[in-house]
């Protein structure tokens, strides 16, 4: 399940949700992660534009490679601004052995910063600016690639 939020993603009750469907389907293990605005270089916020399309592909790609472990993987992000200390990110593994949902956890988080196409500004005395200091190229990208 991928959910997209306008503002920030409700931590609290997500991960209650998630784990109030699936607790009772014999997984072994639930590991999440969640992201949180930090307060740093005089950012109000941080605020997020997303490609729906190609995120939901990249995302259903990876709830195939869980699948294949018997794990299930859920996501959520913002859209908009998100003001500082409050979270962008949350996601969610669940899997039938804690290792398999630990390294996979990892492997997800690190594949979603490098590839998810999810474009990062900075928010400054209300002015919305690219972070291209926080952000990661895309492959593919551009308008020459």
């Amino acid at each position: 399940m991928l959910r997209i939020y306008d503002g920030p993603v409700p931590v609290a009750e997500l991960l209650a949700e998630w784990y109030g469907e699936r607790h009772t389907e014999n997984y072994g293990a639930m590991v999440n992660f969640v992201g949180t605005i930090r307060e740093e270089d005089g950012i109000e916020a941080l605020s997020f534009d997303i490609y729906r399309p190609v995120l939901e592909a990249w995302f259903d790609g990876w709830r195939k490679r869980l699948a294949e472990k018997d794990a299930l993987l859920m996501m959520a992000h913002s859209r908009g601004d998100v003001p500082v200390h409050t979270s962008s990110f949350a996601c969610a593994i669940f899997s039938p052995k804690r290792r398999v949902a630990l390294e996979m956890l990892d492997a997800f988080v690190e594949d979603f910063k490098a590839n998810a196409p999810i474009w990062k500004y900075d928010v400054k005395n209300g002015r919305r600016l690219y972070a291209a200091d926080r952000s990661t190229p895309m492959d593919g990208s551009g308008l020459l690639a």
